[in-house]
């Protein structure tokens, strides 16, 4: 059968980049409110999955605070302090996933052509895959692990600064990128792997259980990976090692607390370039 090659994104192509990025977030955001009326309309459903998907992610926490309850340290560190990190990983994704979480879902889509439907239309593909099917109910994700989080700001013993309260709002703003970043990538990847939706996974819910536990617990090998290859340790470990007073285990300068801001730009901008080069790779499906 002949193949069938699609114009990529024609009417977002020809404006300049800025004004393709408003108009990415101007699509974005009537999808989204169109999914949010939806949802919505059954009000007690949305609170009853909501309130489920806090509960479902909590029990994590739960293993954690019996694990406590046979000891008093987990390498060094104190139910309170395991809850910092615990609280602000699990916000950051919950951010990432509310808003990007559906990106994982582009490898079905290029399997079942729906993809093309998105690529003649004047919005931009990764806004519209973003979007679609936008799950309000994932806001519970994102509840619980700031509650944890406000527990563990309200129950650490920490000689509280304003550079130190700053960071911790930064800190899950940053993370939230930074997860943000690693979907993108994951779904650029899956142009070329196909259905890598997993793999994808890996990095982004594997990784906030890894960022749950102390970075003392891990190897240095592994410590190192998360630092320069894929930099998950900015999204909590290294701002929240500042913030209470520890040395970072790899001997890292202080100032790399601060830099998840600058860390989330440099991982997005590789992301967002193989996510353009996939969309021009792309091909359709035939018919």
């Amino acid at each position: 059968m002949a193949e069938v090659v699609l114009e990529r994104e024609p009417a977002v192509l020809e404006v300049p980049g800025r004004s393709r990025a408003l108009e990415g977030l101007r699509g974005y955001g009537l999808i989204v409110a169109m999914w949010i009326r939806s949802t919505m309309t059954y009000r007690t459903s949305f609170l009853l999955s909501a309130f489920g998907n806090a509960a479902i992610t909590l029990l994590d926490f739960v293993a954690i605070y019996i694990m406590f309850s046979h000891v008093e340290v987990l390498g060094g560190f104190t139910l309170p302090e395991v809850a910092l990190l615990y609280g602000s990983a699990s916000a950051s994704l919950g951010l990432a996933d509310l808003l990007l979480g559906n990106t994982d879902r582009i490898g079905a889509r290029i399997r079942d052509g729906s993809l093309d439907t998105m690529l003649v239309r004047p919005v931009p593909v990764l806004a519209q895959v973003a979007a679609d099917r936008f799950a309000l109910r994932r806001l519970g994700r994102v509840a619980q692990g700031l509650a944890v989080l406000g527990w563990a700001v309200s129950a650490l013993d920490v000689d509280w600064t304003v550079a130190k309260a700053l960071l911790v709002p930064v800190m899950i703003t940053a993370g939230a990128a930074i997860f943000g970043a690693v979907m993108v990538a994951g779904a650029a990847f899956q142009f070329v792997a196909g259905d890598a939706a997993e793999v994808q996974n890996s990095f982004t819910y594997g990784g906030n259980t890894m960022l749950q536990y102390p970075p003392t617990v891990f190897a240095k090998d592994l410590l190192r990976g998360v630092t320069f290859v894929v930099p998950l340790a900015f999204v909590n470990w290294l701002p929240a090692l500042h913030v209470l007073g520890r040395p970072d285990p790899l001997g890292l300068p202080g100032w790399v607390a601060y830099a998840s801001p600058l860390v989330a730009f440099a991982v997005f901008l590789p992301a967002s370039l193989g996510w353009r080069a996939g969309v021009r790779s792309y091909r359709s499906t035939g018919s």
